[in-house]
């Protein structure tokens, strides 16, 4: 038995080996402070929770669901005009996903041809690059450098290459890198897409959790942009329901319509009472999403101004749940973060998971109250680390 090719060239193993030598920490008695994961550490608000509750009690609920329900796809749409002033018709231009990371995962099914060129950036979340791994793509790597602010150089893919590509993936605000962009940068990515006859797939997840007024635009806020893109959204991030496994794509119809008919065969839908839970989250109140982003902005802060008082300075993101640092001197990115785990049983995962430009990087994220940051601030200040930012 042999594992099919299409597994080669994934990056999971440098996680997997963090993952496992963690585990041999903890296992010598090490407390560990795990920053490692994505996964929010809140519950969501009373009132999902409630919906949630009661609609578990029904036992009408427990049937194939087969497609998302009228009224979450009639709130989703809801959710984006109230947000982002965007009207969407929510039969044709919305589909619900059990997690954006399923829909990210089965779009290349719905418009990639064995052979095709997709491009995805690097570093980027391991999802982009894989999807399309599994469709049969080629991929052209788009270096998301800092000297750019972390976004694509447009100007600089070879115009063979812009022929042949049918697809780009992006994600702002940004996981690993936590940049963000702006309308500008979309009006611009929207006309290189209709140039070039390229769909535009953007994973917008962390775009409710953005902090010192900053507010993230949706690239369907651009003029044409529904004619050349796709946006994902999750519940995970912004209401504290990564465990519910639900979330949607909007945008352009077709494309739309193509992943439902990939989802026919490869899911029977969402459990009925995540989508009424999901409902009550786009629908209710948004205080709960405001004060999440307020808590982590306080995550933020706290574990930033501690590692800046003890050398290690890092920039304070605008958005999403992580931070994006530089590796000390003489450190390649998985032997800090074999170290750091080591000395001070704190997990962060290394930058070049996430691809070759994110070399010289961890990524930390900001998944535990203030007291254990603090705490890892404190173990970190005297683990006998010499932290400083790595030269150009």
């Amino acid at each position: 038995m042999q594992k099919a090719k299409r597994l080669e060239g994934l990056t999971s193993a440098v996680f997997a080996d963090m993952e496992q030598k963690k585990d041999l920490v903890a296992a010598r008695g090490v407390g560990i402070i795990n920053l490692g994961i994505g996964s929010p550490d809140m519950a969501p608000a009373l009132h999902v929770i409630e919906r949630l509750q009661k609609e578990i009690a029904d036992q009408g609920n427990y049937g194939y669901a087969i497609t998302g329900l009228p009224e979450l796809l009639e709130a989703i749409a809801h959710w984006y005009a109230n947000r982002f002033g965007v009207e969407l018709d929510p039969q044709t231009e919305v589909v619900d996903l059990i997690g954006s990371q399923e829909g990210l995962a089965h779009i290349s099914l719905a418009v990639i041809n064995p052979g095709d060129v997709v491009l995805v950036p690097d570093p980027g979340y391991p999802i982009y690059s894989a999807g399309p791994l599994f469709a049969g793509a080629k991929l052209y790597y788009l270096p998301l450098l800092e000297s750019n602010n972390y976004l694509p150089d447009l100007d600089a893919i070879p115009a063979e290459i812009r022929r042949k590509a049918k697809m780009i993936v992006l994600n702002y605000p940004n996981n690993p890198l936590t940049a963000t962009a702006d309308l500008d940068f979309f009006q611009r990515l929207v006309e290189f897409a209709h140039e070039n006859q390229i769909l535009i797939c953007h994973d917008a997840a962390y775009s409710e959790l953005a902090f010192d007024g900053y507010t993230p635009p949706s690239i369907l806020q651009v003029p044409g942009a529904r004619e050349v893109a796709v946006e994902f959204h999750s519940c995970s991030k912004t209401f504290s329901m990564a465990g519910c496994r639900v979330g949607f794509m909007s945008g352009h119809a077709d494309v739309v319509s193509w992943l439902k008919t990939v989802k026919s065969y490869t899911d029977y839908g969402i459990f009925k009472p995540i989508q009424y839970a999901a409902i009550a989250a786009l629908t209710g109140p948004q205080t709960y999403v405001q004060e999440t982003a307020r808590r982590y902005q306080r995550r933020r802060d706290v574990l930033i101004d501690g590692l800046r008082s003890i050398g290690w300075q890092i920039e304070k993101p605008k958005a999403t749940m992580f931070v994006w640092a530089p590796v000390p001197a003489g450190y390649s990115s998985q032997e800090f973060a074999i170290e750091l785990l080591e000395k001070t049983g704190v997990v962060v995962l290394p930058g070049i998971g996430f691809g070759p430009a994110g070399e010289g990087y961890v990524r930390i994220g900001l998944v535990q109250p203030e007291d254990a940051l603090q705490e890892a601030v404190d173990r970190l200040a005297k683990s006998g680390i010499f932290v400083r930012p790595a030269t150009a």
